[in-house]
């Protein structure tokens, strides 16, 4: 407590100056959180003690809009689980682009008859356009700070998935492809990369949305992870020269038992499943080829199917065994895209690609904080090996 009298009244001694209040608040919210860590751990820091049951690992930087001004905090990260402060309020970015996007599309007088009723209900009726406006330009800078922020060090796994939404378009509905990528590092650390609006089939779109990460600093990524999108399959190996996984669980399966009439599907599926079964690249080839060949005389589009995927379908084989459960198919963006639809069904319909970007974007920026504080999701022993980054290959991606 002595050392804490002593910063406030430095902190004091400063005067009338404006930083004083925004400073004192620093203080005191730095303070909250340092002995919320001590009653989590058990113990002070570097004190030796049997009731320790965690360790500090370090802190990480989270900006906290005050009405004093924005203030840096130094949030701190624990070795076993996590922390975040309550009084961060994690979920209220998204929560205001959400609402941004409502008032915006009641404003421009295009909101259905659901959004209508929501923004009744939340005693949004009246709003000007100036109102909407000053809302949205808050949560776009952020959102845009995020999504432009500079990418450090290797990314090995790049996974890559498309959710759709409804947009407005020249008097016209139409469906656009809302693209997340999310990646990890050498660290085991998974963070939200990118997001992009856009034809998701498109072979141009898909190199300049990479193209538009190597300039951040993306390097260093082995394996891409994805539906099969032709398009983005050739810019990965154009633009990251590296090695593309189809997504076996959610695409692959899919059209491997189109080729199947119902009553056959489970016994099919079982059959192909047991090459994923397989302890190593080589057996899981080998067991790939024995079942096309069993099913070729009854299924001849189901055998040339697993013919032409083979390859693209066991490339997760050739990384780490303990990698292989998350690096076989878009699973990890799963949670993400339901959050995703989940808010932008509430919309029903955007006014405009910038409204999709704002709430999406916010959606993703609160995901990466969680991110940053939780688990690592892959252990650093088994990332290590794949931090190193050759001259060819950072070569190839900026150029």
């Amino acid at each position: 407590m002595t050392v804490d009298r002593m910063i406030l009244r430095e902190l004091l001694e400063k005067g009338s100056d404006e930083d004083l209040l925004r400073e004192m608040i620093g203080f005191v919210a730095q303070r909250m959180m340092d002995l919320e860590v001590e009653s989590l751990c058990g113990a002070a820091p570097g004190e030796r003690t049997p009731e320790r049951t965690n360790q500090r690992n370090g802190y990480r930087e989270r900006a906290w809009d005050t009405r004093a001004g924005t203030l840096t905090l130094q949030i701190p990260k624990l070795r076993k689980g996590s922390y975040f402060p309550g009084f961060l309020e994690p979920r209220r970015t998204a929560e205001k682009a959400l609402a941004a996007v409502i008032q915006e599309a009641y404003v421009h007088g295009v909101s259905t008859r659901s959004v209508d009723e929501l923004v009744r209900a939340m005693g949004m009726t009246g709003i000007s356009k100036s109102q909407v406006s000053r809302l949205c330009e808050d949560i776009d800078t952020r959102v845009g700070t995020f999504l432009s922020r500079p990418l450090e060090g290797d990314w090995p796994y790049l996974w890559i998935d498309a959710t759709y939404v409804k947009v407005r378009e020249g008097g016209r509905i139409i469906s656009v492809a809302v693209i997340v990528a999310v990646a990890v590092n050498t660290d085991g650390r998974r963070e939200v990369l990118g997001l992009e609006v856009g034809p998701s089939e498109a072979e141009v779109f898909w190199t300049r949305f990479l193209r538009s990460l190597t300039r951040r600093g993306l390097r260093g990524v082995k394996l891409v992870i994805s539906d099969a999108h032709e398009g983005l399959k050739a810019a990965a190996s154009k633009v990251l020269s590296a090695t593309w996984q189809r997504c076996r669980i959610h695409h692959f399966y899919r059209n491997a038992l189109a080729h199947v009439g119902p009553s056959q599907r489970a016994m099919v599926a079982a059959a192909i499943r047991t090459a994923f079964t397989q302890e190593t690249a080589e057996a899981a080839h080998r067991q790939w080829r024995q079942v096309a060949d069993g099913l070729r005389e009854r299924f001849p589009k189901l055998a040339a199917l697993m013919d032409e995927a083979e390859y693209d379908v066991l490339a997760y084989m050739d990384f780490h065994c303990d990698h292989w459960a998350k690096i076989s198919s878009t699973n990890p963006l799963e949670r993400v895209n339901g959050e995703i639809k989940r808010r932008t069904d509430v919309v029903a319909i955007f006014p405009n690609d910038a409204a999709i970007l704002r709430l999406t974007g916010a959606i993703l920026l609160e995901q990466n904080d969680e991110w940053a504080v939780g688990r690592r999701y892959m252990s650093l022993e088994t990332m290590t090996p794949l931090g190193h980054t050759d001259s060819v290959r950072l070569s190839a991606v900026t150029a």
